[in-house]
């Protein structure tokens, strides 16, 4: 039935945690409190975890750092950057000492000189590749440089295409953005993407630590849960971040998690979360006694969880049934779609 929890704790199902940063663990780095404890809870019970961020701007060590001064005991092994990932696929592509054109943060840079390849920053230096990664000092001149070695036969790599990048006074313009205006500028994309929703984060993740069945968990559906999908992995969404229940009900099937959670919290109570797809999700009467009725405007009746009702939604919408609008039908139902933020 949709709505239902995992049969016990949800955590007990998988052999690896991978977990998304922003959004997940902390919004703009100042930490999730429900996250801390969760997290810490997993170190105590001994379950494996990674770190997947699309964000280019920081290496593995500082990253680790990062969590550390949260309070979290986190190694620079557990996290995977699409920088690193993407100086990794310049390696494999590209010999030694070549000159790989870097927009970006001084991370990007590391990275890419680590691998034994050479940054350059003019397109007068012949670069083998550009790659594309988030700086908050990338500028017209850069994305003219990169412009014009695309142009002239530079393969071209994006760390990620993420449109937005949450700030303390709303999103703003992300690396996907900056990739846009070298698009339109090319009217072509990138040759190869990295970040999420490539699942290369991911799958890398469970080659590190030898995982067979991970699950992953993010706030974002273009990036963290199709990549999940894409890489055959289970999903957790948690409502903590960018996605909002509304945005839920209209994911398209690439793009739809197993789960859905409030927080982190819900890998540990099976009440504090709530099945969408896989077995046990079944049709719009939700486990907690929830029911769409389809109508101008759909009726949401019954009672239970606010979890289970956005599920019972979930299962609604993506057969079909329009739930833009949709109407309390109980004091209950008005509660939990108040609680959901899709009271009218």
């Amino acid at each position: 039935m949709s709505g239902s929890a995992p049969d016990g704790r949800l955590v007990d199902a998988y052999d690896l945690v991978v977990l998304d940063l922003d959004g997940v663990v902390y919004l703009v780095d100042r930490p999730i409190d429900t996250a801390v404890a969760s997290i810490a809870r997993l170190h105590d019970e001994g379950k494996p975890l990674a770190y997947a961020t699309n964000n280019a701007s920081r290496r593995a060590p500082e990253v680790a750092a990062l969590l550390s001064g949260m309070g979290l005991a986190v190694q620079p092994h557990e996290v995977l950057t699409s920088a690193a990932a993407a100086a990794e696929l310049l390696a494999h592509r590209f010999p030694l000492g070549s000159p790989v054109l870097v927009v970006g943060a001084e991370a990007l840079r590391a990275e890419v000189r680590d691998v034994g390849l050479r940054p350059v920053a003019r397109f007068e230096d012949a670069p083998v590749a550009v790659v594309q990664g988030y700086g908050p000092e990338v500028g017209w001149s850069e994305l003219a440089e990169a412009t014009l070695a695309i142009r002239a036969g530079a393969d071209w790599f994006a760390t990620n295409t993420d449109r937005t990048l949450p700030t303390a006074r709303g999103p703003v313009p992300g690396n996907g953005s900056l990739v846009a205006a070298v698009r339109t500028a090319l009217g072509r994309d990138p040759d190869v993407v990295v970040g999420k929703p490539e699942p290369a984060l991911f799958t890398a993740a469970a080659r590190r630590f030898g995982a067979a069945r991970p699950l992953a968990v993010g706030d974002r559906l273009d990036t963290d849960i199709e990549g999940a999908v894409r890489a055959g992995m289970a999903s957790l969404l948690v409502l903590t971040g960018v996605a909002a229940a509304v945005d839920l009900l209209r994911a398209p099937p690439s793009a739809r998690p197993e789960f859905v959670a409030h927080d982190l919290g819900g890998l540990f109570d099976p009440a504090q979360v709530a099945r969408l797809t896989g077995p046990g999700a079944g049709t719009s009467d939700g486990g907690d006694g929830w029911r769409v009725v389809g109508g101008a405007p759909a009726t949401l009746t019954g009672a239970g969880s606010s979890l289970a009702a956005l599920a019972a939604l979930c299962a609604a919408s993506w057969a079909g049934t329009a739930v833009d609008g949709v109407e309390p039908g109980s004091e209950a139902a008005r509660k939990a779609l108040d609680e959901l933020g899709l009271l009218r």
